[in-house]
């Protein structure tokens, strides 16, 4: 039987699991990121998203837009990385399509530690529409 995760959103959650492209499953798994610790978690207090070792926990309430986006690059979009033009972090898995949420309050993800913080995050769910309409329907954040 699976034992609850202490590091996960209280109260009842929905998840939304990442995207993996094939071509991407191995070297992601060398990473420590696969289907099983990859996933955005949102319950009514809590934004929580596992990316392998890396983590992003934040309130729906901080997320100040979302936007559909994608089809990406490899070497931009695959794995963990920092955009070098506004700070923003991505957690990859598929170059097909993604959605980036947009944080009023800069929030850490990419380094252990509160520092550096993001001001907006990349994920490559599988749904990217549905964990749009998730944070956007009946919150004050959101697009």
């Amino acid at each position: 039987m699976p034992r609850p995760d202490p590091t996960g959103p209280p109260g009842p959650a929905r998840r939304f699991p990442f995207r993996f492209d094939p071509a991407f499953r191995l070297p992601l798994a060398l990473l420590g990121v696969r289907p099983e610790t990859a996933v955005v978690e949102l319950a009514p207090d809590a934004l929580v998203v596992r990316f392998g070792p890396w983590r992003l926990r934040t309130t729906p309430a901080n997320v100040a837009g979302v936007e559909l986006s994608g089809p990406y690059r490899w070497w931009r979009a695959i794995g963990p990385h920092l955009s070098l033009a506004d700070g923003g972090a991505t957690f990859g898995t598929s170059v097909a399509a993604g959605l980036c949420l947009r944080f009023t309050e800069p929030v850490p993800a990419l380094a252990p530690g509160p520092w550096p913080r993001h001001p907006a995050l990349t994920v490559t769910v599988a749904d990217p529409a549905a964990l749009r309409d998730a944070l956007t329907v009946g919150s004050s954040g959101g697009a």
